[in-house]
C-alpha cells in the first residue's frame, strides 16, 4: 500500500526523471519510422556508421592494451604521485571535449610536441585522418577502462594469488591463470563502456580529426551535419546511438548496479 510519504517521495523524484526521460520519449515519438530504413541506408549514413563501428572498436581495443597495465600499476603499486596520475587519468571525463581536441592538436598535430617528430621522422600525420579519429576516441574512452579495471583489481581477493605463488606459479602465470580470469568481468565492463563512449564521441573528434564525409565523419558528426539540412535523418541516426547506449547499460546493469537488479 502506498503511503503519503512514498507518494511525496515519488512526486519529488518525478521532475528529475522527466528531465532525462522526456527528451528520449520525444526522440522516439518524433522518429520517422516509415523512412528509417531508407535513411539508414543512405550512402553518407552507412559510411559514417561503418567508420564509427570500426574506429570505436579499435579504440576500445587500444584502451584495453594501454589501460590494463596502467590500472594494474594504479591498484597494486604504491608510488609518489599516484593521486596526481589518477587525476590525469580522470581528466578526460570532465574535460570539455573541444578542449580535449585542442590538446590533442597541440600534442599530435604536425607542429605539436610529438606530432612534429612523427611527421618528420615517419611521415605520419594524425590530424584529419581516420587514425586521428581513433586517437581522439581512445583519449576520451581510456579513463572508463582504467577506472573500472582498477576498481575490479582492488576488489579481488589477493589470497588466491598468494596461494598460487606458494604453489610455485610465477608472477606471469599468476596473472594469466588467476588474476585475469577473476578480473574478466570488470575488464569486459570497462571495455564496453569505453566502446560506447568512443562511439558517441563528438567534440574531440571534430576538433582533431575534422568532419570529412567518408573519411573522418563519424555517426555523431553525421547527426550534427544532418540536423542542419535533414532533421529526419538526424533523428534516426540519433536513435541508433541511443539504442547502443541503452544496450550497453542493460548489459552492464549487474556490474554497475548489482543491488538494483531483481
Amino acid at each position: 500500500m502506498r503511503t503519503p510519504r512514498s507518494a511525496l517521495a515519488l512526486g519529488l523524484a518525478l521532475p528529475g526523471a522527466a528531465l532525462v526521460g522526456l527528451p528520449l520519449v520525444a526522440l522516439v515519438w518524433k522518429a520517422p519510422w516509415s523512412r528509417a530504413v531508407e535513411l539508414l541506408a543512405a550512402p553518407g549514413a552507412l559510411a559514417a556508421l561503418r567508420l564509427s563501428l570500426v574506429s570505436s572498436m579499435v579504440a576500445a581495443a587500444l584502451t584495453v592494451v594501454l589501460g590494463l597495465p596502467l590500472a594494474w600499476v594504479q591498484a597494486r603499486v604504491a608510488y609518489r604521485g599516484r593521486g596526481l596520475v589518477r587525476a590525469l587519468i580522470t581528466l578526460p571525463i570532465v574535460l570539455p571535449p573541444v578542449s580535449g581536441g585542442v590538446a590533442l592538436l597541440l600534442a599530435f598535430g604536425r607542429r605539436g610536441l610529438v606530432g612534429q617528430w612523427l611527421d618528420r621522422g615517419l611521415g605520419l600525420g594524425l590530424p584529419f585522418t581516420p587514425a586521428g579519429v581513433v586517437l581522439a576516441q581512445t583519449f576520451v574512452a581510456l579513463p572508463f577502462l582504467v577506472l573500472t579495471t582498477e576498481a575490479g583489481l582492488r576488489a579481488l581477493d589477493t589470497r588466491l594469488e598468494d596461494a598460487a605463488r606458494t604453489l610455485g606459479a610465477s608472477r606471469a602465470e599468476v596473472f594469466r591463470r588467476v588474476t585475469l580470469p577473476l578480473l574478466a568481468p570488470s575488464l569486459a565492463a570497462g571495455a564496453a563502456l569505453s566502446w560506447a563512449r568512443a562511439l558517441g564521441e563528438f567534440g574531440a573528434t571534430i576538433t582533431f580529426a575534422g568532419n570529412v564525409a567518408g573519411r573522418t565523419q563519424t555517426l555523431p558528426l553525421a547527426v550534427f551535419l544532418a540536423l542542419q539540412g535533414d532533421p529526419e535523418s538526424a533523428v534516426v541516426l540519433s536513435l541508433v546511438l541511443v539504442a547502443v547506449s541503452v544496450a550497453v547499460l542493460v548489459g552492464l546493469r549487474r556490474h554497475w548496479a548489482p543491488g538494483l537488479v531483481r
